[in-house]
């Protein structure tokens, strides 16, 4: 099947590469020319596992190829995608003005039957919004569908080839348009759930707020679990042998969550139940729940010492999760300013977060090596939990600290074997 991409950030290059894969005839587009070269060339922009390997064996198979040229894209087009970036404005609401560029720029140069899919992240409302931009400019047969995406950063392509469903959303869910969307994702092997456009809308924002609504509940109790000498490592596994709750609930505690996804979904969804009068309360309190358990880890920090004034403390962990270069929202990207607010001194590291992080930070709290951080700090905080840091040398990381504190964000680790290291161990309710 031809198809066309329009978009190259995260979730459109993944979407691009991974129909390729499939054996599809995949055209991604995207406006900046540097970008079309560096994809060309079989450079990737971003750090994504395995990702850098499928674009550059689809590339030099011809079944992927990368251009500036919007009408080039959608030549021939079976399907065409619409990934491009729906970022948060200041009142939480999507800017949707890049999807709204690139549908009129389809109805301007559409000439055939083609399905429209909103691959972007998009509030409820927006398939009716992409149809009637396209309608103004292109007076032929053609149908608008939406398709959210479940990715997770670091784990990307596997979630696309073997998801736990596909979602759909058509006005027609009968005709041409689903033929074709059950074509293009029949090698998965998965079910794919029709429904109408504004139900599939909804359901990409129900499940990310839920997930993260499971996260911030575990949070929720990690300061009784502290007060009362509970363990919430302890609670959270039995809860989830519970065959209501499950295996694979999110209910690890920790600094909360971050990324491009749960924040703006959550905020999203709170503005548009405010648009329509139907405020939701639960995601306004799961949201302060989330950004509340990182004052709490520096509170604890600051607990430690009585005072951070003086104090220098080594980040494990830029990047909001492991396997991923992204730091949207990261948790230590709001705990080291406020370490900063409260007199200590930070330096941080992240195995592949660090260049995203300079840009946000002051470049010298960004270190290259994670021992060499720890040089001269009073206490080690982990942030992130890369194996990498499971996995690292704790004779050296003893020998290198000023005082063998740590503070383990993740609770990762351990507690009796990095006590008897002669480490003073810290954890978020245990």
């Amino acid at each position: 099947m031809n198809i066309c991409v329009v978009g190259t950030g995260y979730v459109g290059l993944v979407q691009g590469a991974a129909l390729a894969e499939l054996g599809n005839l995949v055209v991604c587009v995207d406006k900046n020319p540097q970008k079309v070269e560096m994809l060309r060339a079989g450079e990737i922009p971003i750090y994504e596992p395995g990702l850098k390997e499928v674009v550059q064996r689809n590339s030099e198979a011809g079944r992927l190829r990368f251009t500036t040229d919007l009408t080039e894209g959608i030549q021939n087009a079976t399907a065409i995608f619409i990934a491009v970036g729906t970022p948060p404005r200041e009142d939480g609401s999507a800017d949707l003005s890049y999807v709204d560029a690139v549908a009129h720029e389809i109805g301007q140069n559409l000439d055939h039957y083609a399905v429209v899919v909103n691959k972007s992240t998009v509030p409820i409302g927006t398939g009716d919004r992409v149809q009637s931009i396209i309608e103004k400019e292109y007076d032929g047969e053609f149908e608008v569908a939406s398709n959210p995406e479940f990715l997770r950063e670091g784990t990307a392509l596997s979630d696309f080839m073997r998801p736990d469903r596909v979602i759909v959303g058509l006005e027609a869910q009968d005709g041409r348009a689903r033929a074709i969307m059950e074509e293009l994702y029949h090698p998965l092997d998965a079910p794919i759930v029709f429904t109408n456009i504004r139900t599939a809308e909804l359901i990409k924002y129900a499940s990310n707020s839920f997930l993260a609504t499971q996260i911030s509940f575990i949070n929720s109790l990690t300061g009784l679990a502290e007060q009362v000498g509970a363990n919430i490592d302890e609670v959270s596994h039995a809860m989830k042998l519970d065959r209501r709750i499950g295996p694979k609930a999110f209910l690890n505690a920790g600094l909360g969550f971050g990324g491009s996804c749960f924040p703006k979904d959550i905020d999203a969804l709170i503005t548009t139940s405010r648009e329509y009068d139907v405020p939701n309360e639960l995601l306004e309190k799961v949201r302060g729940v989330n950004y509340e358990q990182r004052r709490r880890a520096v509170d604890t920090i600051e607990r430690i010492f009585g005072d951070l004034q003086g104090k220098t403390v080594a980040v494990w962990g830029l990047s909001f999760k492991p396997d991923t270069d992204d730091t949207r929202e990261s948790p230590a990207l709001d705990i080291i300013p406020e370490i900063q607010k409260r007199g200590g001194a930070v330096r941080g590291y992240d195995p592949a977060g660090g260049e995203q992080a300079r840009q946000k930070l002051d470049s010298s709290v960004v270190g290259a090596d994670m021992y060499e951080v720890l040089d001269g700090a009073d206490l080690l905080f982990v942030a992130t939990d890369w194996n990498q840091f499971y996995n690292a040398d704790f004779d050296t990381v003893y020998e290198r600290l000023n005082m063998p504190v740590l503070f383990d964000g993740r609770n990762m680790f351990d507690r009796h074997s990095l006590e008897g290291k002669g480490f003073t161990y810290y954890a978020i309710g245990r």
